[in-house]
């Protein structure tokens, strides 16, 4: 048990002691009382503070020093000045930080005219004046700072750096019994005093943050525990300070307070409560006894901020245990009413508020100003919440400085301000960022104009003194060990700076002024001030992260908020405001924004807000309230933009990943909002006009006036292409630059955010300062660049200080590369237009006090920055600053845009290869975005080849893109990834010029005349039939509406490594069981053929354009209707119809028997006809079709158009009808085969029904004498007439004649000419087969011929056979075996696998040519169907642009370019691509005026050894000489070769790597993987297994390691370390190194992580894998089992070496369970064998498995959790 001990002072004639209990100690009378500190005794003290006096007394009497050791708080600082102000001691105090050195510490240089003298610094003064030595935070300084101090407090003995030996007194005085004083100074040795005593204050290391004593200093210190005061003597305390509270609720109070000090509480995770605001509180609740007790613990201890679900619930037990869960209970005080002066001079003021329905009346500090009453303010909107905020924080700031804490965006600043002019108080703020040192805080060195070293007093402590309220922005950012140097300052309102001068306390002050009666000019000569009574601290802070650990580097996601800090204010939480509220705010600051648009806005905004998708509340955080406001004031600018666009431009939601894009996107249309695509944004023409007489500038639709600068030449200048999307980019821009905004353009590399910002400046006339950032940068690089002239520190404007003074655009490039803790420094700017330099001048935005720099209003901040994330490894400034910018997404232009724009840059570039160029980069662009490829190439890499291109057109492209991509060719996988992108745009990187591989040509028959056609038009009525018509309208049913689906069409160029007759390929999206009934085509303008497909099982209509990127697919199943018996096998067949029906087409079905189709856009109608009709579709082109039965007399004209049917009667039945012209058909009777021709008017109405004539026609041989011949039966006709000169070309004769083409199973071709116009006899040319084709077996070695054996019973109903007029050409699909592949292909080459062959034949060069047609990939099982339809696996028809298409029966289409014209212009082409790298050797050519003149041509003297001569002028045959007969001289007669051979390698062969070497490298590689396998005891078998899997995943397993590699360089970016030795001058100690000190240095290295700080751990991954038996079981169907098993290889192999970062284990889950191991997390998998063993584990679990009912990834991710 404790005696109870006494404090006394008694007097005596020997002089004053003091006793406390049994010991006493005898008071000397202090040589410079100012330093004793005044009025720390309390009147009563407790007990417990009087056990601990005792103890130091003791101390001190035994001449030791003590280390005072407790929890966070001012006790044990208040207990060390009670005890030195009882023994009248003076004091030295200094607060360490980690930024203290040893100079603090002892002695510091300062310049005094032109001569460094050695200042003592706080330890040598005290140890020489017999002062006390007060170190508070020992476990702030770094290690190896407080080890100078170990000789002076174990020997009192210091060495100093000015030459004196401090020496402790005994040692000295026994000295100075030997030798006198004078000779003890000129040996420059210094007594210390036997006074000299240190006291140090720290906390417990392990508990509490910081770094561990080092054990020789523990060893110096006498230790004692300052424990918070007993309960009974804090409960003493309490009721006195709060006499009007219940006794009650006091204790409860401080039992709650101790509950939460407690050892149980701190395993639990829970902070210390700072017991010492319990004190301070007590006044507040004694003035409002109403307060509840809930909102005043919430205040001194904010859990709901700082403490996760757990912790929450442990303190809200605690509270209702001690019964004050009571906030519901009690009124909060809901405003402020009225404020008013005192009458006294301390600066108060009188502030009433309401509570519930009460006024209560208190007095408050207030500023030096006139108050303003509450709610006067026009740019501040009151809501209930925020002024019930601001009566709370009257009520704390009663009693102590406070904290808001709210989320970025929220309103803070804007609160304090409020806050501040109610109550007059002018605002300090300063900034806080994360290498912030305790020097930047207090006072900074600066060179007085004569050169003398000085210290600057900063804005802090101006405050202090002047009584302002300081505004501490971002204390979360700040070290902890920095803002520890303020705890006395916000405790005890004492502060002592660097230069020796102490600020205190205002009636620690006055008492000390009456006391030692000095005057205030005597205090400031001995350097002391008083702080201002009415001064206060408000900081401000974003919530900490909850969880988070709290030495977080990056100022994200820090748990800031800590025991030490608790102590320091009392907290208030800015609470989002709610919609009502937000909605009065937005309404109050921008009363015209449209109403729906705002409650659109607030409805998403507060939707995300309320989920508990942290996907979601991460983009809430880009819609903080000052966004909201930023895009309301806008949109009442510009009401009729649309609101989707304005969030996504909020949150960039381009750079989004994936899934934040989609959550943003279904937020959007939950909250109804619809991204509106302005339809005349496509059409409108974005130019910028400049009207010269009033200086307006117009981009699209915004127009802005010309600034009219001083300084042109600072207005940049750059050549710029005008392209749509960047004038959108700049009309946006110049959008935010009217409304007064800063700002901000995020973008890949290259995509022209330079170029956009220097282009809107030139075109505004804009000077701009530019100013690029770096990892390097600095807070004091980026205002001001300190620099020595004549021994005096100067500071030179950095670029952004003279925007800030001349009004001009500061550009800020690459704000990504500078460490956010720096760049956050421009928020202060931005927002409030304020910022303190390190000159100690201050921007500013409106007139003031002297030394500051008056912000110009036409100042303006364009910021240019990448966009955040992977590859670009910048730090996230969008993330810390994106919502004080107005934000610009920069992309990639348009592919049209682009194209417009490197037109420009390339105008003698062809089209084709720009186009090609767009493509392809727009692909690996795409890519970039998916994450298949890291790097995101942008157009300027496109720019650069296509200015290369335009300035060496001969060079080829294939060539010239390796300028960008060989970057990439030492990585494999990428290098792949890029050929292929390449290759499949038709960029022929790699190809040889000679790889072409065009089909082999064979001579065509000789033509030859083989007979007559005559129309017969006699008189004989037998022989001219008039043939009676009906017309009737058709019956339409419908619409139906249908749905378009669009699938992406992944187009191939086939010629990338060769060239052939093939152009391009792709896939159809078809299903397998679909079957291919045909194909047409049909011109469109600028060349563009749209392709259509039906297919039927089910009936489906496919479209495309030839060039085009999509793929539209109609699925037709419910509108064509099945038989019951399922034995329908439906055929369908399509017809484009023309203008004005484009884009519509019919479809007509042969085998059902009634409807016709008309396919609209996106709808059907139905037309009943009679069915088992066949369709002539030659003139659907202008709306009218010909259906016709096979041996029927009927044919029946469709009218589109008019919507009507003609149905004309035959007298003969019908075999097959051909329509030869508009007017003019050919009929083939059914039996007979007998040719008949019908005529008929061209234009067929109602009324002139009647006219169709009927002629026969006679097929007449030419040599009637041989018996008859067969009759041909036409396959096709062309219903049009070759050209005049490929006619001439084909009979080789000049001939002008009508014609018509004709090709059957007998000849090539047929040529009809006159006919069908002339009636006399038309002569039929031939070019005849050597073997029918009707008479060759069938099918029997066709590509499917085990499919299709025996199975041909009727012909097939496509012919597959085309005329191509304009190329003179017919082309049919054959198939092999009716193919003389023996001509084709030579002997030893086996024929390749095909579907078909394109027999070419053409008419001008007399060639035929078999183009193989590869075979389909798939193809239906429906084999006896796919029969009926053709011969052949692929249908075919022509192109407009002399080619054709053909498509295979596995829906793969295949574009052919056949015409021999259209053939060479793109070999041309395409060898123009490849480039003219001919082989021959590079030569060296330098030319030189040699200065001899030529005199006059001769021919040299012969020479007899004709040895080589170069130069000269005397031997033939020489080089390079002048006046005699060689090569390559000037002034020779002629050239002479003189023998000289030169033998000559071809490039080619040089370039090539021997076959021998290749086959070494090969050999090495088999025998490493060999030797590999041996190592590890794997057999080849096994190897070549598991290499299975591994190469399916490889390319993954890449982007995935590069992305872990990515997160490993972000973890360990180096810092800098300052007060070094050696590196790299720190501009922050310039002055420092003009006086001589050492330490002036940083340099980057290591951080090491704060002491104290949680160890990082690696990540904890769990793979879960279905091992159940389904997996097995359908692996054969979708491949799922093998698909899983690379999923899982792909981890283990991408996660090896990873062990430090990542610990994974991998579980599987079945019917027998959730849990079964299959990798351990402690034994994961090292080498491939492992691997493999993991892999072949999982199938034998496979097979005898049942699907689990558990949902296992819960149970796995329970597990992870526990």
């Amino acid at each position: 048990m404790w005696r109870t001990c006494e404090v006394k002072l008694l007097n005596t004639s020997s002089g004053d002691t003091v006793k406390i209990g049994d010991i006493t100690y005898k008071i000397k009378t202090p040589r410079n009382p100012e330093l004793v500190p005044v009025k720390h005794i309390s009147d009563s003290l407790p007990q417990a503070v009087a056990q601990h006096l005792r103890w130091i007394m003791q101390k001190d009497l035994l001449g030791q020093d003590v280390f005072l050791i407790g929890p966070p708080g001012p006790l044990r600082r208040s207990i060390a000045m009670q005890y030195l102000e009882l023994t009248k001691r003076e004091v030295e105090y200094v607060a360490l930080s980690r930024d203290t050195t040893e100079t603090d510490l002892k002695q510091r240089r300062e310049i005094r005219s032109g001569t460094a003298f050695y200042i003592d610094q706080c330890a040598v003064r005290a140890a020489t004046q017999g002062r006390v030595l007060v170190l508070e935070g020992l476990e702030k300084a770094e290690r190896n700072v407080l080890p100078v101090l170990n000789n002076l407090l174990e020997n009192r003995e210091m060495q100093l750096e000015d030459g004196r030996f401090l020496m402790s007194s005994e040692r000295y005085d026994k000295l100075l019994q030997e030798h006198t004083k004078e000779e003890l100074d000129t040996w420059k040795i210094v007594r210390v005093s036997e006074d000299f005593r240190v006291i140090a204050l720290g906390l417990p290391v392990p508990k509490y943050k910081g770094n561990p004593l080092d054990p020789p200093l523990r060893s110096r210190f006498q230790a004692r525990d300052i424990y918070y005061l007993p309960f009974k003597d804090q409960l003493e305390l309490l009721y006195t300070a709060g006499p009007n509270i219940a006794a009650e609720r006091v204790s409860q109070l401080l039992s709650l307070a101790t509950t939460l000090c407690s050892q149980e509480s701190s395993t639990l995770g829970l902070p210390d409560f700072p017991v010492d605001n319990l004190l301070p509180a007590l006044h507040v609740l004694n003035v409002f006894p109403m307060l509840s007790s809930q909102q005043l613990v919430q205040r001194l201890y904010p859990y709901t901020s700082i403490l996760g679900k757990d912790g929450r619930t442990a303190v809200e037990g605690v509270l209702s245990r001690f019964e004050l869960f009571d906030a519901r209970r009690q009124p909060a005080p809901s405003a402020v009413l009225s404020v008013s002066t005192t009458k006294d001079a301390g600066g108060h003021a009188n502030v009433t508020l309401g509570i519930a329905d009460k006024e209560v009346t208190f007095q408050v500090p207030s500023g030096t100003n006139e108050p303003r009453p509450p709610n006067s303010s026009s740019n501040f909107i009151n809501t209930p919440s925020h002024s019930q905020l601001i009566a709370e924080m009257m009520q704390s700031h009663m009693v102590k400085d406070m904290c808001l804490i709210g989320a970025k965006g929220c309103g803070k600043s804007v609160i304090a301000r409020e806050f501040a002019e109610i109550l007059g108080y002018s605002i300090e703020p300063v900034m806080l960022y994360q290498d912030m040192t305790a020097r930047d805080l207090l006072q900074q060195r600066y060179t007085l104009p004569n050169g003398d070293t000085s210290w600057r007093p900063s804005p802090l402590v101006t405050a202090a003194i002047e009584g302002k309220l300081l505004l501490l922005d971002g204390i979360h950012r700040v070290n902890l060990g920095t803002l520890a140097v303020l705890s006395r300052l916000l405790h005890d309102r004492e502060l002592d700076l660097y230069d020796g001068s102490r600020l205190l306390r205002w009636d620690r002050y006055q008492t000390l002024k009456e006391e030692q009666q000095l005057s205030d000019q005597q205090l400031q000569e001995r350097s002391i001030f008083p702080i201002h009574p009415s001064f206060r601290v408000l900081a401000l802070a974003e919530p900490p992260v909850v969880g988070a650990n709290t030495s977080a580097t990056n100022s994200k996601g820090q748990q800031w908020l800590g025991p030490e800090l608790l102590t320091m204010f009392l907290y208030h939480t800015v609470t989002p405001l709610s919609k009502a509220e937000e909605m009065g705010l937005i309404d109050g600051l921008t009363p015209n924004v449209p109403k729906e648009a705002a409650e659109q806005l607030l409805h998403l905004t507060h939707s995300l807000r309320k989920t508990n998708d942290p996907t979601a509340q991460s983009l809430a955080s880009s819609l903080s309230t000052r966004q909201l406001l930023r895009i309301c004031r806008r949109l009442s600018q510009y009401p009729e933009e649309s609101i989707a666009r304005a969030v996504n431009k909020a949150c960039l939601s381009r750079f989004l990943p994936s899934l934040a894009r989609s959550s943003l996107e279904k937020s959007l249309s939950n909250s109804s909002i619809v991204d509106t695509a302005d339809p005349a944004e496509h059409t409108r023409d974005y130019s910028c006009e400049f009207q010269s007489p009033d200086g307006v500038l117009t981009i699209g639709s915004v127009s802005a006036p010309v600034y009219n600068p001083s300084e042109k030449m600072k207005i940049p200048d750059v050549l710029f292409y005008d392209n749509p999307q960047h004038m959108m980019v700049m009309e946006d821009m110049l959008k935010d630059f009217l409304l007064g905004e800063h700002l901000l353009l995020v973008g890949n590399q290259g995509v022209g955010k330079n170029k956009i910002v220097d282009r809107f400046l030139h075109l505004l006339n804009r000077p701009r300062e530019y100013l690029q950032l770096h990892r390097d940068t600095t807070v004091q690089t980026l205002t001001l660049q300190p620099s020595v002239r004549d021994g005096i520190i100067t500071y030179e404007d950095s670029p952004l200080v003279k925007a800030v003074k001349m009004g001009h655009i500061l550009v800020i490039d690459e704000a990504d590369k500078a460490p956010t803790n720096v760049t956050c420094i421009l928020k202060t700017l931005v927002e409030s237009g304020e910022m303190i330099l390190a000159d100690g001048r201050r921007i500013i935005s409106a007139r003031g006090r002297p030394n500051t720099i008056l912000m110009h209003p036409d100042f303006r901040m364009l910021v240019l920055a990448n966009r955040p994330g992977f590859p670009f490894l910048g730090n996230d400034f969008f993330g810390a600053l994106g919502d004080i910018f107005s934000c610009h997404a920069v992309d990639n232009p348009k592919p049209q845009a682009e194209l417009a724009m490197l037109k420009q840059y390339g105008p003698d570039v062809p089209d084709a290869t720009l186009q090609k160029l767009v493509a392809a980069f727009g692909e690996l662009r795409s890519m970039a975005d998916q994450g298949t490829i890291t790097y995101p190439y942008s157009t300027r890499e496109v720019v650069n080849i296509v200015k290369h291109l335009q300035k060496f057109p001969e060079e080829g492209l294939a060539n010239v893109v390796r300028n960008v991509f060989d970057f990439d060719s030492y990585n494999k996988d990428m290098r792949e990834v890029l050929i292929e992108a390449l290759h499949k745009h038709g960029i022929p990187i790699g190809a040889k010029p000679n790889a072409v591989k065009l089909a082999k040509e064979l001579p065509l028959p000789e033509v030859k005349m083989t007979g007559y056609w005559t129309i017969n038009q006699g008189g004989n009525a037998r022989r001219k039939l008039l043939c009676p018509t009906e017309t009737h309208p058709i019956d339409i049913k419908g619409p139906v509406f249908l749905r378009v689906q669009g699938y992406p069409c992944n187009r191939q160029e086939s010629r990338a490594l060769s060239f052939s007759e093939e152009k391009a390929h792709w896939q159809i999206p078809m299903n397998e069981v679909n079957i291919i009934c045909d194909v047409t085509t049909k011109d469109e303008e600028q060349e563009q053929n749209t392709l259509y497909v039906a297919t039927c099982n089910p009936v489906s209509l496919y479209s495309m354009k030839e060039q085009g990127d999509t793929i539209h697919c109609i699925e037709l199943y419910d509108v064509f209707p099945r038989t019951i018996s399922g034995v329908w096998q439906p055929f369908v067949t399509v017809a484009p119809l023309g203008n004005p029906l484009d884009g519509q087409v019919v479809l007509h079905e042969e085998q059902s028997s009634v409807n016709r189709y008309i396919v609209l856009y996106n709808s059907i109608f139905i037309v009943s006809m009679q069915g088992g009709h066949k369709m002539c579709r030659d003139f659907a082109h202008k709306n009218w079709l010909l259906f016709y039965k096979e041996n029927g007399n009927q044919v029946e004209v469709l009218d589109v158009l008019e919507g009507r049917v003609h149905s004309i009667s035959l007298p003969i039945n019908l075999k097959s009808v051909f329509l030869v012209a508009e007017d003019r058909w050919l009929l083939l009777e059914s039996e007979t085969n007998k040719k008949f021709l019908l005529t008929k008017p061209m234009h067929m109405t109602a009324e002139d029904s009647g006219v169709c004539q009927l002629h026969s026609i006679s097929d007449d041989p030419v040599s009637s004498g041989h018996g008859t011949t067969e009759v041909s039966v036409p396959q096709m006709l062309s219903s049009d007439q070759l050209p005049n000169e490929n006619l001439s070309a084909a009979l080789d004769q000049k001939i002008v004649s009508p014609n018509r083409i004709l090709a059957d199973t007998g000849s090539f071709a047929q040529l009809i000419v006159g006919f069908p116009d002339l009636m006399s006899p038309n002569e039929v040319y031939s070019f005849k087969r050597p073997a029918d084709l009707s008479t060759m077996k069938s099918g029997e070695s066709g590509a499917h011929m085990f499919l299709r054996g025996g199975l041909r019973t009727s012909t097939p109903k496509q012919h597959n056979c085309v005329s191509l007029l304009s190329a003179n050409q017919v082309v049919r699909a054959l198939p092999p075996n009716k193919v003389p592949l023996k001509d084709v292909y030579p002997k030893d080459v086996t024929p390749p696998l095909t579907a078909a062959y394109l027999e070419v034949t053409d008419l001008n060069s007399k060639k035929v040519k078999y183009i193989p047609v590869p075979r389909s990939m798939s193809v239906s099982p429906y084999t006896n169907w796919l029969a009926k339809v053709s011969e052949t696996d692929v249908l075919i028809a022509g192109l407009s642009s002399g080619g054709v298409v053909t498509v295979d029966m596995g829906g793969y289409i295949r574009l052919w370019e056949t015409g021999l014209d259209t053939l060479q212009r793109s070999l041309m082409e395409w060898r123009n691509m490849i480039g003219s790298e001919d082989g021959r050797p590079l030569q060296i050519t330098i030319q030189r005026d040699s200065g001899m003149d030529v005199t006059a041509p001769k021919h040299g003297k012969v020479d007899p050894v004709n040895a080589p001569h170069v130069g000269g002028n005397q031997w033939a045959g020489g080089t390079g000489g002048r006046d005699t007969a060689g090569l390559g001289g000037k002034g020779g007669p002629y050239r002479l070769d003189a023998g000289h051979k030169v033998y000559q390698v071809s490039q080619a062969e040089k370039d090539a790597v021997p076959e021998e070497v290749r086959r070494a490298a090969r050999e090495m590689a088999e025998k490493a993987f060999k030797e590999r396998l041996k190592e590890i005891d794997m057999s080849e078998y096994d190897g070549e297994t598991y290499e299975r899997f591994s190469n399916a995943v490889k390319r993954q397993v890449q982007s995935l390691r590069i992305i872990l590699d990515s997160l490993q360089a972000k973890g360990k970016e180096r810092q800098w370390l300052k007060n070094q030795a050696l590196g790299e001058l720190d501009d922050a100690k310039i002055i420092d190194g003009l006086t001589g000190e050492k330490a002036i240095y940083k340099r980057r290295g290591e951080l090491d992580p704060e002491l104290g700080s949680p160890q990082q751990k690696p990540k904890r991954l769990r793979v879960l894998a279905d091992v159940s038996g389904s997996m097995y079981r359908f692996n054969g169907v979708d491949g799922r089992l093998e698909r899983s098993m690379e999923a899982v290889c792909m981890v283990m192999e991408a996660l090896e070496n990873y062990e430090h970062k990542f610990k994974y284990d991998i579980v599987g889950h079945s019917g027998d369970g959730f849990d079964i191991e299959l990798v351990r997390a402690d034994k994961v998998p090292k080498n491939n064998k492992q691997r493999l063993k993991v892999l072949r584990v999982w199938i034998q679990y496979q097979s005898s498995r049942r699907q689990h009912e558990i949902k296992p990834w819960k149970m796995a991710s329970y597990q992870l959790l526990n």
